[in-house]
């Protein structure tokens, strides 16, 4: 048995104090009950719960951790800097530097804004592309996720119809729909925002079409809308490069957080020169967008990336589990999907429409010390070696056992029946 006193104590005060008990995505009120709400530590590829239970983590933060966790080089460098100064009345010199470097990996870079999180990188991306068209509309994917704002937001409450206007939906991939969308907007194109795939909760992942990138690319350039990437959640993890240009797709601007400052506090919006007047004459600011510290990780962060086979290591090991994966469920009798880049898995098993499969195999695996997640994608990083991933794969040959033995008498996961109806 797991111990779980220490997380269930600290969830009984978060409750007194804290809406709902936890907020946002990193609340543990939608993963199966036996999940640790609170951690204590990570190092590398591996975090421990408030419990001192240590697990294979292949959330990584929900993507922030990409060289490993607490790397001693990238923190070193943030420590350093926060000793000479991180928040001050101006900004250093890193600023000027960490915009130049990132601007070079990225092909379609002419310019940088620094912020703290990927929902600001696209809201300063919506008001860049107004500012520079002069018009109010953006075209979305349906079920696209690009961040927490009212604009953007996934959930009705709090917002109101006003925040979302101005909006049409398209469906991701489907070259007619995305026609028909921009069709609706007509002369009030501002802008069409893509994600660099399809990674919509609950359902299987989608690598984006070459077709569908490239008729995005061509309806902005006839309308003189801006193409935005949110680059938020796969940057650096398909490409050191902007993710569509693996299709040889440029877009105007892409937007950029997570991981490339391994889990600093820093993102990016980054953009072609044809709006950097537009991105100057917007008002967009924090207190804490221009700290060093997270500066200078950023900046060990990317160096890594460029000498590195950091993406190489991960998409080698990417393969080796999800053939082992598909191995053992096949050996076990379970249609067991996995949709994404190899270093962006996400598990779903077939005809297992309210999750129940899904939710009692990841149980098992974390009781084998093997963190997964039931229906979001996750994430490899660079700590991770062969041998995690045969921790991995032995876990999920006895979880596959485990759930075919108890598979006809699983119990409805009612806690989702509300988002998946």
């Amino acid at each position: 048995m797991r111990a779980n006193s220490r997380d269930r104590d600290l969830r009984d005060r978060a409750a007194a104090v804290i809406p709902g008990g936890m907020f946002g995505h990193q609340s543990t009120r939608l993963l199966p009950d036996d999940y640790p709400q609170f951690f204590s530590r990570a190092k590398g590829a591996r975090l421990w719960d408030a419990d001192g239970n240590e697990l294979l983590d292949f959330m990584c933060a929900y993507g922030p951790n990409l060289m490993g966790y607490a790397d001693d080089a990238i923190d070193d460098a943030y420590v350093s800097r926060m000793r000479q100064g991180d928040t001050m009345t101006g900004p250093t010199g890193l600023i000027v530097e960490l915009a130049e470097q990132f601007t070079r990996m990225v092909t379609h870079a002419d310019w940088a804004i620094f912020c703290k999180n990927g929902g600001d990188a696209t809201q300063i991306a919506l008001m860049t592309a107004r500012a520079h068209t002069g018009r109010k509309t953006v075209v979305l994917a349906k079920g696209a996720y690009h961040g927490a704002a009212p604009w953007c937001a996934t959930r009705p409450n709090g917002v109101t119809p006003e925040d979302k206007a101005n909006q049409v939906f398209c469906v991701y991939n489907d070259i007619a729909s995305l026609e028909a969308a921009v069709a609706a907007a007509g002369d009030d194109l501002a802008a069409i925002f893509a994600a660099p795939m399809k990674h919509d909760a609950f359902t299987d992942q989608v690598l984006p079409d070459p077709a569908y990138a490239r008729r995005a690319r061509e309806l902005c350039d006839s309308t003189g809308a801006l193409l935005v990437v949110d680059d938020v959640r796969a940057g650096l993890r398909i490409a050191r490069d902007c993710s569509w240009s693996a299709v040889g797709v440029q877009p105007d601007l892409s937007s950029w957080g997570k991981c490339f400052a391994n889990g600093h506090p820093i993102s990016a919006l980054l953009g072609a020169n044809k709006a950097k007047r537009a991105a100057a004459q917007i008002f967009t600011t924090g207190s804490f967008w221009y700290q060093a510290a997270p500066m200078a990780a950023a900046l060990e962060t990317l160096r890594r990336v460029r000498e590195t086979d950091y993406l190489e290591h991960m998409e080698g090991l990417g393969t080796r589990l999800r053939d082992g994966l598909a191995e053992r469920a096949a050996a076990s009798g379970f249609g067991f999907r996995q949709t994404g880049p190899v270093t962006m898995p996400l598990f779903l098993f077939d005809e297992d429409p309210d999750l129940r499969k899904g939710f009692f195999w990841s149980s098992q695996m974390l009781k084998r010390g093997v963190y997964v997640h039931p229906w979001h994608n996750m994430f490899l990083c660079a700590a991770m070696t062969p041998a995690d991933i045969d921790q991995a794969l032995d876990a999920a040959e006895d979880s596959f056992v485990a759930l075919k033995a108890q598979a006809g008498s699983l119990e409805p996961v009612a806690k989702m029946s509300f988002l998946l109806a």
